[in-house]
């Protein structure tokens, strides 16, 4: 048996050092190996163990055992038992009449995602497949071989059926695929090119391949990502924010964290004063507020508030809870990402096999529903501090729409802040939950489904919106700090805003944004903040 990666005609990864899989993936790694195109290799060990647990099947099979999907048919039609000899048909008509998804093709970056979340579940040793699909899948994550997967069809009860058994029908050669950014064409035409032979489905090959989490685990695992790189600029903005409109620096003091006891409100101050070191724009803290003079006895109207609006004041509060949320959605992502999420499940080990359903979704659908509003929240927060940076009755001396030439001929951000309240609807009438949307199917045999994949795809989308309002704020902040002369702002505004200027100038009169809008957000949305905090407090 080969254990060696086959060599590579069309390779795509950038980086020469490749990352050693060993069925214990991170989210950080995950991300290299998404988002840098690092190549993979098997490790000797895991590729053992797949031996061993496939070895063990087989000697099952040989025995003659009842094993579910082996040599039973599937779901309701469990009830005909198969011999071993049709095993093969058997197996190619499993990936057959699932190949029945509908809808878009899923974009590159989900489909890699959702391959790597399959490989390292397959790596742990447990699925009976043999080691000859664990390297065809590494391999396809090396070249960029890229299965046609529709994104919809599948309740993500028995797993991800519908999408897997596209991604399984294209290392069969059935299907259609395209490799790195070329056309789509039929995928046995690529096998061919590559020199590779079609995947044989015998044994458990393709249940393995198809029952399993991995479609809405990979798209997770993408959205987490970038959940944690839109709360970072949530909060990056929202001190830029403060700034432009000299807020109180006493809404972010930590001691409201201590007496309230949340850790993601005590993490949220901590990053907020160091994005805030070394402002001059904020309204120092005092132990005591000041004592009133004579004339404040009786009733002394008309006076400056003492307090900011909701969105400084209670930034800390906002993004402590966001940052829970995140934080719980990392985990159960990460977690599934190592799991075996298929049916049956063998333990070679201690001779045993064991059907069950760790195939069902409801930790990612649960996961995905709560961040989806975790995500609204924080666009709700932009877009109402986008409305008023824009407001002259609210931005205190700023221009109205920050448009400060010949205001009235040219509108300024006018159109973009109606863009970025539009998006906000959009996202709400998104926030109703998929984990609740159970519909009984096949013949009431999954009479009880999670739509995780639903959720998970939903909630990737609401990322996309988010960094379009995020872009929006970006855009406008920018410019609320031009105006203001950059005088006495903190470092991380100084950092962000001339990262923004490397791409886009400022605003002196009226012109298209669309594009720099959906260039900058696909930026913020695919890198990490330009002072990322607490990790990179080097200069202050």
């Amino acid at each position: 048996m080969n254990t060696e990666l086959q060599p590579v005609t069309v390779p795509i990864s950038t980086s020469s050092t490749p990352i050693v899989l060993d069925g214990r993936l991170t989210l950080s790694l995950f991300r290299r190996i998404i988002e840098e195109d690092a190549p993979l290799q098997l490790s000797t060990d895991s590729l053992q163990q797949v031996e061993r647990c496939h070895d063990f099947l087989l000697q099952l099979v040989a025995d003659k055992r009842r094993i579910y999907g082996v040599t039973t048919g599937y779901g309701p039609l469990a009830t005909s038992y198969i011999d071993p000899a049709h095993s093969g048909e058997l197996q190619k008509n499993l990936v057959r009449h699932l190949s029945s998804g509908t809808g878009r093709p899923l974009p590159a970056h989900q489909v890699r995602a959702i391959m790597l979340a399959r490989l390292n579940a397959l790596l742990q040793g447990h699925s009976a497949v043999s080691t000859d699909v664990c390297e065809r899948l590494a391999q396809c994550l090396n070249v960029g071989f890229l299965p046609r997967i529709p994104e919809r069809g599948t309740v993500g009860a028995s797993g991800d059926l519908t999408p897997l058994a596209h991604l399984a029908g294209a290392l069969m050669g059935e299907g259609r695929a395209r490799l790195g950014d070329g056309p789509e064409q039929a995928a046995s035409r690529i096998l061919a090119e590559l020199g590779w032979a079609p995947l044989e489905p015998d044994g458990k090959n393709a249940l393995g391949l198809v029952n399993g989490t991995s479609a809405m685990t990979g798209i997770g695992a993408l959205t987490a990502i970038r959940a944690q790189r839109a709360l970072e600029w949530t909060a990056t903005l929202g001190v830029s924010y403060a700034e432009v409109l000299k807020g109180k620096l006493e809404a972010f003091d930590s001691s409201l964290a201590q007496v309230r006891g949340h850790g993601g409100q005590a993490r949220i101050h901590h990053w907020l004063l160091e994005l805030a070191r070394g402002s001059q724009r904020l309204e120092a803290a005092v132990d005591l507020p000041p004592v009133l003079d004579h004339q404040s006895i009786g009733v002394n109207r008309d006076q400056p508030l003492p307090q900011d609006p909701y969105s400084i004041r209670c930034l800390p509060q906002i993004l402590g809870a966001v940052d829970e949320v995140v934080r719980d959605h990392a985990r159960v992502v990460e977690n599934e990402l190592n799991a075996v999420t298929d049916n049956p499940i063998f333990f070679p080990d201690e001779g045993k096999v064991v059907h069950g359903g760790n195939f069902y979704g409801q930790p990612i659908a649960f996961a995905s529903d709560s961040l989806a509003q975790a995500l609204i929240k924080m666009a709700v927060l932009s877009e109402r501090r986008i409305a008023r940076i824009t407001d002259p009755g609210l931005n205190g001396d700023l221009p109205a729409f920050l448009q400060g030439r010949e205001t009235g001929l040219h509108s300024g951000f006018m159109g973009a802040q109606v863009t970025a309240s539009a998006t906000v609807a959009e996202m709400r009438q998104m926030a109703t939950p998929a984990s609740i949307q159970s519909v009984p199917t096949n013949a009431n045999n999954q009479d009880v489904v999670p739509m995780g994949t639903i959720g998970a795809r939903r909630t990737d989308h609401l990322a996309d919106l988010l960094f379009d309002v995020l872009a929006i704020e970006a855009m406008v902040l920018a410019q609320a700090v031009d105006l203001s002369g950059k005088h006495g702002f903190a470092h991380a505004t100084r950092k962000w805003t001339d990262w923004l200027r490397d791409d886009i100038p400022f605003l002196n009169q009226d012109r298209a944004l669309s594009d720099e809008i959906i260039a900058l957000a696909g930026k913020m949305s695919s890198s990490d903040v330009p002072l990322s905090l607490p990790k990179d407090q080097e200069e202050h």
